[in-house]
């Protein structure tokens, strides 16, 4: 993939950084609405709470998820940071893909069941939707912090690329010092 132009990249930055922080924020949310679902003593607040989770769910949870890996690979792909450089950001694809798959085939589904049974006035008896999205949240926390902090330095193809990279540098600087005293 060819590299991005600065705009290009300040503006799919833009969104990434939207997208995910609105992924966290929706999650968060999604755990404030479990809570009180499971923890109301009223039937009615608990319908309330487990159909806005559907509603987010619905409209929301999915398409955001997949724009958060998209906006993240093509970044990846079209800027030096690379898919394969850098643990941190293979540590960060990874983590992304597969909670965005839990998302669409697990956490959907389940918020779907159980809005379904509070509307059946059938009691949620385990804390699978309250453990859901707390888990969600705490991984969208440490993707943010590894974003934030780029620990764990270059993978080995990051390295061999670097060396060769610093190898070209010091040539080009080399030729320009010959081509100076010439």
């Amino acid at each position: 993939m060819k590299q991005l132009s600065r705009p290009e990249r300040r503006a799919l930055l833009v969104v990434h950084v939207a997208v995910s922080v609105g992924w966290l924020g929706l999650t968060l949310g999604l755990l404030t609405l479990s809570v009180t679902g499971y923890a109301s003593k009223s039937p009615d607040t608990t319908v309330a709470a487990y159909r806005a989770m559907k509603i987010f769910s619905d409209w929301l949870v999915v398409p955001v998820a997949l724009l958060t890996l998209v906006s993240g690979l093509v970044l990846a792909l079209g800027t030096p940071w690379g898919l394969a450089r850098h643990r941190w950001v293979v540590v960060k694809f990874w983590i992304t893909l597969a909670t965005a798959m839990l998302t669409a085939f697990s956490l959907r589904p389940g918020i779907d069941r159980l809005a379904a049974d509070a509307v059946a006035g059938i009691p949620d008896t385990g804390l699978s939707m309250v453990s859901a999205p707390a888990v969600a949240t705490a991984t969208y926390l440490f993707v943010t912090a590894i974003s934030v902090l780029k620990p764990w330095g270059p993978t080995k193809r990051g390295g061999r690329l670097r060396a060769a990279q610093s190898a070209g540098d010091r040539d080009r600087a080399r030729n320009r010092t010959r081509e100076v005293v010439s």
